[in-house]
C-alpha cells in the first residue's frame, strides 16, 4: 500500500529539483548589473575577497577564467593552490545567462544539471574590478584583474555588500604569490 505513494513523492521531488536548478537567484537587495559586456568581462580575473565555503576552503591564488563555448554558454576555469595540501585544485563548469545576455545575472554549474546563482552587481567602467554575489548572503566575491584593488573600490564594494546585508566580517583575504 505503502508503495504506491513512492512514485508521486519521487516525481514531486523531480520536478521541484528541476524547478530549483533552472532558475537561479539573488539576494533580496541586490541588483544584477544592468548594460553587462560579456565580452569585456571574458578573460582571467583573481580572486580579492570571498565569503569561504566548502569548495574553496584553504585555497590562495585563486583565478577565475572565462571564455565562450561554442554553444554560447561560458566556460567558467576556476584555479586555487591549496597550502594544505600542497596542490593546485581546478574547477570546471559552465554559465548560462538567466534572463538577456545584456544583464549580468547568470546562472553557474559544476556538477551536471545543478545550476546556483552569479550575479555581477557592481563592476568598474573599464572591466576591472567586479563585486559578484551568489543566489543568497552567503556566497560574494571581489575581484580584480590584478591581484591587488585600489583601497577605493575595495571600500565601495564593502559598503554596497555590506548595505545587501553580507556579513563582511567574514570575508576570506585571498593571498596572491607574485609568480602567480
Amino acid at each position: 500500500m505503502k508503495s504506491r505513494y513512492i512514485a508521486p513523492v519521487l516525481v514531486g521531488a523531480g520536478v521541484a529539483l528541476a524547478l530549483y536548478s533552472c532558475g537561479a537567484t539573488i539576494p533580496e537587495k541586490a541588483k544584477a548589473i544592468t548594460n553587462f559586456d560579456k565580452a569585456k568581462y571574458l578573460g582571467k580575473w583573481y580572486e580579492i575577497a570571498r565569503l569561504d565555503f566548502k569548495y574553496e576552503k584553504g585555497l590562495n591564488n585563486v583565478t577565475a577564467e572565462y571564455s565562450l563555448n561554442d554553444n554560447g554558454t561560458i566556460k567558467v576555469d576556476n584555479k586555487g593552490y591549496n597550502v594544505k595540501k600542497d596542490k593546485w585544485e581546478e574547477s570546471i563548469g559552465k554559465a548560462k545567462f538567466v534572463k538577456k545576455d545584456n544583464i549580468g545575472m547568470l546562472k553557474v554549474s559544476f556538477f551536471g544539471p545543478f545550476y546556483a546563482g552569479y550575479n555581477v552587481i557592481a563592476i568598474e567602467d573599464n572591466y576591472k574590478y567586479a563585486l559578484v554575489v551568489g543566489e543568497n548572503l552567503k556566497y560574494m566575491w571581489i575581484l580584480s584583474r590584478e591581484t591587488t584593488i585600489p583601497e577605493s573600490v575595495k571600500a565601495d564594494f564593502l559598503i554596497k555588500a555590506r548595505e545587501i546585508g553580507f556579513e563582511i566580517s567574514d570575508l576570506v583575504w585571498v593571498k596572491h604569490d607574485k609568480a602567480n
